[in-house]
């Protein structure tokens, strides 16, 4: 019997492959009837939600329009927006320099992947078996992009009505914690580095992930005789910030 042609062979799989891949993913009925219940929203069309919770490694290749990419770069603006907007109308008489650090606090990565974890988002998240058994369901960075990629789903859906309602509703808590202006965590570890007799902390970027949209920055930061802090953020000042915080959790301040 002759034996198989290995181009031919590769040509098969490839094609098996392509077969595989021909329908987006999709979250089972249970897992669409919760998320929606947690949106507050019964969703016209569900294909945004399997979207919104589909992480690129699930869909690798040619099938990466069907990821969550979009909607998070979309959900990111919304949030930014809605955000905003309360702020202005909470603080009626707060100048800019007082508004810009509240925004920052509110539409940080890490806020958005602690509300993620408070509603167990992650457990939805549809990922290929590497980034699942390497923790995936719980990494902030992806919990973060769940949530904006929800938000986006929800806006492209039922519009900004409901969008301000799902972000009202899911960071109140943080607007309450705003009636201060909230301390620059950088400026908060410096000043507890100065006043420790320590050197000034030291920054150092270790890792960029994500699309060119939506990049994934990792920052370490080093304070001598303290156990180093990672964060993550959507451009290097916003890593640094959350490395700083989270040194500053490790040392028992807060930021």
């Amino acid at each position: 019997m002759p034996r198989p042609n290995s181009s031919h062979t590769g040509k098969r799989r490839r094609n098996r492959d392509r077969v595989r891949r021909s329908t987006p993913p999709r979250l089972n009925n249970d897992a669409r009837a919760t998320i929606q219940e947690i949106a507050g929203i019964k969703f016209k069309d569900v294909s945004l939600l399997d979207r919104a919770f589909t992480h690129t490694s699930a869909v690798p290749g040619e099938a990466a329009d069907w990821s969550n990419e979009r909607l998070e770069f979309l959900g990111d603006r919304v949030l930014g927006l809605v955000a905003a907007s309360q702020l202005i109308t909470r603080f009626e008489k707060e100048r800019e320099g007082g508004l810009a650090p509240r925004l920052n606090a509110l539409v940080s990565r890490d806020t958005c992947a602690k509300i993620a974890a408070e509603i167990n988002l992650g457990q939805y998240l549809i990922l290929d078996a590497s980034e699942s058994s390497a923790g995936g369901t719980t990494k902030p960075s992806l919990l973060a992009n769940v949530t904006e990629a929800l938000i986006g789903a929800i806006y492209l859906d039922a519009g900004l009505a409901a969008s301000e309602r799902f972000i009202v509703k899911y960071w109140k808590e943080y607007f309450k914690t705003l009636t201060d202006v909230p301390r620059d965590p950088k400026s908060a570890l410096q000043e507890w580095a100065q006043g420790d007799g320590r050197p000034a902390p030291n920054y150092e970027n270790i890792d960029r992930t994500g699309p060119d949209h939506a990049p994934v920055f990792t920052v370490e930061v080093r304070v001598e005789g303290v156990r180093p802090a990672k964060g993550e953020g959507s451009s290097k000042q916003e890593a640094q910030r959350a490395a700083a915080s989270a040194m500053l959790n490790n040392v028992g301040e807060t930021s």
